[in-house]
């Protein structure tokens, strides 16, 4: 029950609360789809290089695994790659055991130095993997290429999505007697991947220095930059 005191202040809101219209459209819309891949040649590489070295001790290991990587190092900073195309992706020590007759006994310990490498010039990538494993790399994984400037591609892919939703929608009011008075709506989706890298050219594989080794062959091919949009356009 209210009090008198509040009754006329309750009443005067309630007096000059407007009357809120309900929410009603009567544009029809059309939602159309628009995909684009655009393709481009990459002119950037990377690839991951390995030491390994055994000992039947830790430290061995370990001191045995950084004279190692070192070489690689200093052999992949010779040939022109600079500091900040090199980077440490993993390092491990762990301990090897050999199984005989269900019996566990310690054969040593295992040092892994993993780094990741960026070449800016693609034909040069063969060349970088046959001084690293000239130099003591024992394992080459995933070779990835991409592209310096991805950015401008992705831009291109969804101007051209946007055109081919337009031109979908287009077709779709002519169909129906009518045509896009106005888009109303654009959603550009979107798809999470791992950064910067997109695409593997090459799965693991355990190479060993040999002499007179020629570099291996790498081909790049193309990468393929994807973008699809959702439009809603009214039309008339």
């Amino acid at each position: 029950m209210l009090t008198p005191l509040l009754a006329p202040f309750v009443l005067a809101v309630l007096v000059q609360a407007p009357a809120v219209p309900a929410a009603t459209t009567d544009t029809p819309v059309i939602v159309t789809t628009g995909e684009a891949v655009v393709k481009m040649a990459p002119d950037r590489v990377w690839v991951t290089i390995a030491a390994e070295s055994r000992a039947r001790s830790p430290r061995e290991s370990q001191r045995a695994n950084a004279d190692a990587m070192k070489a690689v190092l200093d052999k992949l900073k010779a040939a022109g790659l600079p500091a900040d195309a090199i980077r440490t992706a993993g390092y491990d020590l762990q301990p090897e055991f050999d199984y005989v007759n269900g019996k566990q006994s310690l054969r040593g310990y295992v040092a892994r130095n993993t780094i990741e490498v960026r070449v800016d010039e693609v034909t040069r990538a063969g060349e970088i993997l046959d001084a690293a494993v000239g130099s003591g790399a024992t394992t080459v994984s995933g070779i990835r290429f991409d592209l310096k400037d991805r950015s401008t591609a992705e831009r291109q892919a969804l101007r051209q999505a946007v055109a081919d939703a337009r031109g979908r929608a287009d077709a779709a009011a002519a169909g129906a007697g009518m045509k896009v008075d106005r888009v109303v709506r654009i959603e550009e989706q979107r798809a999470m991947m791992p950064e910067p890298r997109p695409m593997y050219a090459m799965a693991r594989q355990s190479v060993m220095a040999e002499p007179n080794a020629s570099a291996p062959p790498i081909a790049a091919g193309e990468l393929e930059v994807r973008s699809t949009v959702t439009m809603t356009s009214s039309i008339k």
